[in-house]
């Protein structure tokens, strides 16, 4: 069906540019988390932004839908494909050049393939800090964390990843090239486009380059894991720390005790760094850029408030880069304990902060309720009010008998979630896993103006079909 396509895309991609072999194929259409799994006509690994625009502008002349793909590491099911063997996927991982670092305007020009991690690495080089950090960075790459609008463990000091955009090169739907690599910090010319496409998923153009903003190096960064009795206990934490020095947190995250249980359990080196079990726990990370001043004594000094307050029951601060890098091991590795140990149906909510401990404690019960014997294993930023609401099947039952009620589940917390005015995604998009949800959801003209703009840049709708917008 598609041979006279792929004939033109070889000719314009070359042999590296474009794989056709099912088994070569087969790792680009299935999803991290084996939720989905489709068949491509081809995968196109284009090496420039002009590969991209003419694969794309040859694509959208022969009515086949493309399917823009980074690292593959989304929760949500945004670069699924269809079975059919209809649709082409374009992966950007040859686009994987850092083209500049600015010191001194303190950017980032960098070409949508290269990882976050790799990114992070480079501007370290450079003195300073790309301050976007999320589990995934070794594998995630730049244009698919601002396709989906990143937040990560430093939103609660520097923003999610449209927050340190200045600028993107983007190729349309039909082949067009927008050049919008600006690095100004005040443009006022017409409408922000730069902010369109992040968050858009891929749905209204192709992100092929950024520009980030960057940050000073913290000099002093402090981390402690603390105990806490509850969600409610964490959160008066984080006030403390609030009323301190709020500039200077660059982390808190909470960790159900039930999750923390699984992380030593299957991840190899993962043990409590603590005398003893407790129903919860707090990584906070603090980091400064002044060397004046004794960070580790102002950590240690809130903590023994917290500890006579009965905030904190046990604490541990790290005292080297590696043991804060052990600490951080057992708060990132929970996704992947949590899938070791069975099925799991995943919600990344939203509330306002305050509202945390009554969502956790009413999402909790309503799940219970409803499934019993389900394990509830929350866990995530609770300094921004976004929890990753996770549920682990009861261990008496079957995982697909368990995964067969996933709406049902989801549909629990989320009824929890809206009466609290939060969101049903906070920073995993809605791919094509969540899509049924937008119109209770964003209904009424909020989705007709999505429907609109996604009409005006892809009236042919063929640039990641179904996802984000449901039909």
């Amino acid at each position: 069906m598609h041979d006279e396509l792929i004939q033109k895309l070889q000719k314009t991609l070359g042999n590296p540019g474009i794989l056709t072999v099912p088994a070569d194929m087969a790792p680009y259409c299935e999803d991290w988390r084996g939720l989905y799994r489709g068949r491509a006509a081809a995968v196109l690994r284009p090496a420039t932004t002009e590969q991209v625009a003419d694969a794309v502008r040859l694509c959208a002349e022969h009515n086949v839908a493309v399917v823009p793909q980074g690292g593959n590491t989304g929760m949500v099911g945004g670069t699924a494909i269809t079975g059919d063997g209809s649709q082409i996927v374009v992966n950007l991982s040859r686009l994987n050049r850092i083209r500049t670092i600015d010191p001194i305007d303190m950017t980032l020009e960098v070409e949508a393939g290269v990882t976050l991690k790799a990114a992070q690495d480079a501007v370290e080089t450079a003195g300073c800090l790309l301050p976007l950090s999320i589990s995934s960075e070794g594998t995630a790459q730049i244009g698919g964390v601002l396709a989906v609008n990143a937040g990560g463990n430093n939103t609660v000091k520097y923003g999610n990843a449209r927050d340190l955009l200045l600028g993107l090169e983007v190729v349309l739907p039909d082949g067009q090239i927008w050049n919008g690599l600006r690095r100004l910090r005040k443009d006022n010319t017409g409408y922000c486009l730069r902010q369109l496409f992040a968050g858009s998923e891929g749905t209204l153009g192709i992100i092929t380059a950024a520009v980030m903003k960057l940050a000073p190096r913290p000099r002093q960064i402090e981390a402690a894991m603390c105990a806490v009795e509850s969600p409610q206990a964490a959160l008066d934490l984080f006030r403390k720390f609030q009323h301190h020095d709020p500039d200077a947190i660059l982390a808190f995250e909470y960790m159900s005790g039930e999750g923390l249980d699984l992380v030593i359990e299957h991840i190899p080196g993962a043990s409590l760094p603590l005398g003893a079990r407790a129903p919860g726990y707090v990584l906070v990370e603090l980091g400064v850029v002044r060397t004046s001043g004794d960070l580790r004594a102002e950590l240690e000094l809130i903590l023994s408030e917290a500890f006579e307050a009965g905030l904190v029951s046990d604490a541990v601060i790290a005292e080297s880069g590696q043991q804060r890098a052990s600490l951080w091991k057992l708060r990132e590795e929970h996704s992947e304990a949590q899938k070791r140990e069975g099925a799991s149906v995943k919600n990344d909510v939203s509330v306002p902060v305050s509202a945390v401990p009554e969502l956790l404690r009413r999402a909790s019960e309503s799940c219970e309720r409803l499934v019993p014997g389900i394990r509830v294993m929350p866990f995530g930023h609770i300094g921004d009010g976004n929890i990753h609401f996770n549920l682990l099947q009861p261990k008496e039952m079957q995982a697909s008998d368990f995964l067969a009620r996933d709406r049902e589940i989801m549909s629990a917390v989320n009824e929890v979630v809206q009466s609290l005015h939060g969101s049903f995604s906070a920073e995993h998009g809605v791919g094509c896993l969540k899509t049924p949800l937008m119109r209770h959801w964003r209904g009424g003209p909020e989705l007709e103006i999505m429907h609109r703009l996604k009409r005006a840049l892809d009236p042919q709708g063929l640039l990641n079909p179904k996802k984000v917008l449901p039909s």
